[in-house]
């Protein structure tokens, strides 16, 4: 049996997503790297008492992997009923999470709603995973 067989036929897009969205934590993590260095916040400290920018940079980061296991998830499971849709909604959802987190880099934390435009993502491939669930159950 082959790859070919047990996914839809656009489900790389679905791949495709994912990466991007590596490509974004991986962009985020290097971001607070930097940070780290530039305002002298050693590890293990998550956040600076001296340097408020610093911790938006961190916020943008950790806030993003709050979320992210979830958006994987529901990723996941939309992509496998609605493979080209659930690949929309996911680069919508992680276009924001740049935007979130460039907005957040100013360190006016008010900007970060700058990505506010994701839950449009983020929402739609929860939505669509329940409908998955439900056509499952021919409830659809």
């Amino acid at each position: 049996m082959t790859i070919q067989n047990l996914l839809p036929a656009n489900f790389a897009y679905v791949i495709l997503t994912i990466f991007y969205s590596w490509v974004m934590l991986s962009y985020l993590g290097v971001k607070v790297g930097k940070a780290r260095k530039k305002y002298d916040v050693k590890y293990p400290t998550m956040y600076s008492d001296k340097d408020p920018v610093f911790n938006c940079i961190q916020r943008a980061h950790q806030n993003t992997l709050e979320v992210y296991p979830q958006w994987l998830i529901f990723q996941c499971i939309s992509g496998l009923a609605y493979p080209t849709v659930a690949s929309v909604l996911g680069v919508i959802w992680v276009t924001s999470r740049f935007s979130y987190a460039w907005g957040y880099y100013t360190g006016d934390p008010a900007k970060r709603m700058n990505g506010a435009y994701g839950y449009i993502g983020y929402l739609g491939v929860i939505l669509l995973s329940l409908a998955a669930a439900l056509q499952l159950q021919n409830m659809l």
